[in-house]
């Protein structure tokens, strides 16, 4: 039964990378103007001084986007063949199953690259995303989606017998 809950955690993490690319994709203005936001430092009254400069070409604010979607999309695909992977394991032996954990372990370690690696490491830390008004929401809600997808692929990660 352990192994079931596994695959449905894996593609509920490789569904939460797929619905924010289609979300951002389908609000694509929005989502220039959050990431110009943040990297524009439209907003930072705390620490006016920020260790590198705003970036306000739009064409780097939308590459900064494409990379974020691009990371999001790779979290569902990957998810998804792991599941699939591990869905065809399910009922061999416990050698196989684990074998095939490759694909979930790598969406859920890509999960962690986009929601702490670059929302995280770069957004809040590098670029202080967190005094903004905009940023706020979206560093708050990447902790929750990194935390959550480190449960996960811990749990996953665990050899099943």
């Amino acid at each position: 039964m352990i192994r079931y809950f596994k695959i449905v955690l894996v593609i509920l993490v490789g569904l939460q990378g797929l619905f924010y690319f289609i979300s951002n994709a389908v609000n694509w203005e929005y989502a220039q103007m959050a990431v110009g936001a943040v990297l524009g430092q439209a907003d930072s009254p705390a620490y006016p001084n920020l260790i590198i400069p705003a970036i306000t070409s739009p064409g780097l604010i939308r590459l900064a986007l494409a990379g974020i979607m691009t990371g999001e999309l790779l979290v569902g695909l990957m998810c998804f063949k792991g599941a699939y992977d591990l869905w065809k394991q399910v009922g061999h032996d416990a050698a196989a199953f684990n074998a095939a954990k490759t694909w979930a372990i790598a969406g859920c370690c890509m999960a962690l690259i986009v929601w702490f690696g670059i929302f995280q490491v770069f957004g809040a830390a590098l670029f202080q995303m967190w005094q903004g008004r905009v940023g706020i929401g979206s560093f708050e809600g990447a902790f929750m989606y990194h935390a959550a997808s480190a449960i996960i692929l811990i749990f996953v990660n665990q050899a099943d017998s």
